[in-house]
C-alpha cells in the first residue's frame, strides 16, 4: 500500500489503522511503503504505473487525487489512471497558532493579520495546505508567508517553537490547544468537533468558502480486474466496520464514510466532483507549487 506522504503523521496513522484490520480479512500482511515528495504526486504516480493486479494500491488523499492535477503537469491522469475501491475517512482541519499569538479569537487574529501584513507565517506540506492557506488570505484580506515542509511532524515542531505562527493542521493535536502548547482559531466543516465543541466552525464565522476537500480513499491502477476491486473492497469494508477500528479513529477526530458511501462509484463520484469544483478555483486563484 503505497502512501503519498512521509511516515509520522496522524494520516499515516490512519493508514495503518485500517491497512492492519484488512489484512486480516485478506489473509495476507499489507507492507505500508511511504513514499513522499512534490505534495504527494511522487507516491501517486508510482502508484499509477504499478502492474494492475491488485497487489499494489494507493491510499490516496484528495490533495494527490484530485487537487495536483491543477497544480502540476503530471505523468498520469488522476481520474483515468486510477480504479477507485472506496473512499476511507473525511476529516477537519483546525487553524492553530503559536501560543504567544496576539489574538484570542479568529477575528483578533485576522485584525492582527492585517495590521502585520507579510509578517507572519503559516507551514504548509502539500498542495492542499496551500490552498487552504490561499483561501483563507483571500476570503479575509490578510497575507502571510507559506513555509514549505516535507511533512506534519517538522511543521509541528515548528509552531511549538514559535518559528512559525500559524498551522492548518488535524484534530488530533487538539491535546496541545488545552495544555496550552497552541493556540486554536477556528475549524473546517459544518459541525463543530465533538472533541472540542467551544471551537467554532469557520462557517459560524461568515467564511464558509475556507477549507479544501478533506477525504482520502482507496485506489488501485487503472485496468485491475473487477473481481480484484471487489474483493479489496469487501476487505475495506470490513474494516471500516469494525468497531474498534472506528473509535481508533474517531480518537483522532477521522470519521468513516457512511456504509452506502463504501463503494467504487461513490469514490469516482467523489473524485470528479471535487475536481469539477476546485480545479477552476486553483486555476483562477494562480495559485502555484513549490
Amino acid at each position: 500500500m503505497i502512501v503519498p506522504i512521509g511516515a509520522g503523521s496522524v494520516s499515516d496513522l490512519v493508514v495503518r489503522v485500517v491497512a492492519d484490520r484488512m489484512a486480516k480479512s485478506l489473509g495476507q500482511p499489507i507492507i505500508i511503503e511511504n513514499v513522499s515528495g512534490a505534495d504527494g504526486s511522487i507516491g501517486a504516480g508510482r502508484a499509477a504505473r504499478a502492474t494492475p493486479n491488485g497487489y499494489t494500491i494507493l491510499f490516496g488523499f484528495a490533495s494527490a487525487v484530485v487537487l495536483n492535477a491543477a497544480f502540476y503537469s503530471l505523468r498520469y491522469d488522476v481520474l483515468k489512471d486510477f480504479a477507485p475501491i472506496s473512499p476511507v475517512t473525511t476529516y477537519s482541519w483546525v487553524l492553530f497558532a503559536r501560543k504567544t499569538m496576539p489574538a484570542n479569537d479568529l477575528n483578533e487574529l485576522i485584525a492582527w493579520l492585517k495590521a502585520n501584513p507579510n509578517k507572519a507565517s503559516a507551514g504548509i506540506s502539500t498542495a492542499g495546505y496551500r490552498l487552504l492557506n490561499v483561501v483563507f488570505q483571500n476570503e479575509t484580506g490578510t497575507r502571510y508567508t507559506l513555509v514549505p515542509y516535507r511533512g506534519t511532524p517538522p511543521m509541528l515542531q515548528d509552531l511549538l517553537a514559535g518559528n512559525i505562527d500559524l498551522w492548518f493542521g488535524s484534530a488530533d493535536q487538539l491535546p496541545l490547544v488545552r495544555a496550552g502548547s497552541i493556540k486554536a482559531y477556528a475549524v473546517t466543516g459544518e459541525m463543530r468537533l465533538m472533541a472540542a465543541a467551544d471551537i467554532p466552525t469557520f462557517d459560524e464565522m461568515r467564511l464558509p468558502a475556507v477549507g479544501t476537500p478533506s477525504w482520502n480513499g482507496l485506489f488501485a491502477p487503472s485496468g485491475t480486474p473487477k473481481d480484484v476491486i471487489s474483493k479489496l473492497n469487501v476487505a475495506v469494508v470490513d474494516a471500516l466496520s469494525d468497531l474498534a477500528v472506528q473509535s481508533r479513529l474517531a480518537d483522532i477526530s477521522y470519521q468513516v464514510f457512511p456504509r452506502e458511501q463504501q463503494t467504487p462509484e461513490a469514490l469516482a463520484a467523489l473524485q470528479k466532483a471535487d475536481a469539477k469544483k476546485w480545479w477552476p478555483i486553483i486555476k483562477a486563484s494562480g495559485i502555484k507549487a513549490e
